[in-house]
């Protein structure tokens, strides 16, 4: 039985963090073992919001591939690549943005939400770019034929819209695409240190390259129980984010915590240095890994371009049969 073929991309919009980790990338490593994957970093995309200041955008990219590998990614096993040195990208985003109605772009939920948001932060993000966002997403997946797409639920329009765009094709010239189907990732949900959403606008983030010194002092920012003045006072782990940061780390002394707590067995500032350490032996490997690859910037090049050639071999197949369906 032939693997399944998964494409999925992030955009190098600066610095990762432990939430972003868990968010997807934790899920990627896992999913490399059962698909095909094809792993982009979709810096045209970063462009739909952010076209005015390009100049972070190489130191990005490199972080951003950093982050890919020490997390595990096998770039032997994955096509790990950028994605505007695939020019296959561009040219089928015009192809199907000539068929893509202006209205099925319009009701995407997320559309006028993001227009009203990154508005109000003095963005100029009227643009046929940022419109056409779903369209350059759609184009990314079926140039690889992916039959899998792993997603958020805040994804989920987009796909349908892949999808949509996939059948108005089929249908206008002849089957060229599958329909690809969502895996909806169910990664669990890190706080901030402040207990609100973990977010680099708030700054209580916990960086994903943050060395073991770095987590410790981190941690020890982490809110607790706030009714728990004394470590004679006995705690609720249900309102302490240094619990919810335990549940993902620290599994298998969770029951030994949350009892400590609740009888008052075992202070915050123990609690917290407990979890740090935690936290510093289930994050080693990705440290070792980091710092193997950041040693050697031009490794992390060649795998990107080695990438970058896999895929396009990929990606020129399709267009072939693209243009023979269009009559071009």
């Amino acid at each position: 039985m032939s693997k399944g073929r998964i494409f999925s991309g992030m955009q190098p919009s600066g610095k990762f963090h432990l939430g972003n980790y868990l968010g997807a990338l934790e899920n990627w490593v896992r999913l490399q073992n059962d698909y095909e994957c094809f792993f982009s970093i979709v810096d045209l995309h970063a462009l739909t919001s952010k076209f005015e200041d390009t100049g972070s955008l190489p130191e990005n990219i490199h972080h951003m591939a950093l982050d890919w590998l020490s997390a595990g990614l096998d770039p032997e096993r994955n096509i790990i690549f950028i994605q505007s040195q695939v020019k296959e990208h561009h040219e089928l985003h015009l192809l199907l943005s000539m068929m893509t109605p202006l209205s099925w772009l319009e009701r995407v939920p997320t559309y006028k939400d993001k227009l009203q948001q990154l508005g109000a932060q003095g963005k100029d993000i009227n643009t046929y770019g940022f419109l056409g966002y779903p369209v350059l997403m759609t184009a990314d997946i079926v140039l690889y034929k992916a039959d899998t797409v792993p997603v958020g639920e805040d994804q989920i329009p987009h796909l349908e819209l892949a999808r949509e765009i996939v059948r108005r094709f089929n249908h206008l010239y002849r089957p060229v695409f599958p329909e690809p189907l969502a895996q909806l990732s169910k990664a669990p949900l890190l706080p901030g240190i402040d207990g609100r959403k973990m977010s680099k606008s708030y700054g209580n983030e916990i960086p994903y390259a943050a060395s073991p010194d770095e987590i410790r002092g981190r941690v020890r920012l982490i809110v607790t129980d706030p009714q728990r003045v004394k470590k004679s006072d006995p705690g609720n782990p249900a309102v302490c984010t240094a619990y919810k940061f335990h549940e993902i780390f620290n599994a298998s002394q969770l029951d030994a915590i949350n009892a400590g707590c609740r009888q008052a067995n075992i202070g915050c500032v123990d609690c917290k240095k407990n979890l740090a350490e935690q936290m510093v032996v289930h994050l080693a490997d990705i440290h070792v890994r980091r710092d193997k690859y950041a040693a050697n910037p031009a490794r992390v090049k060649e795998i990107l371009f080695y990438g970058a050639e896999r895929a396009r071999k990929v990606a020129a197949a399709t267009m072939e049969e693209v243009r023979q369906a269009m009559h071009l």
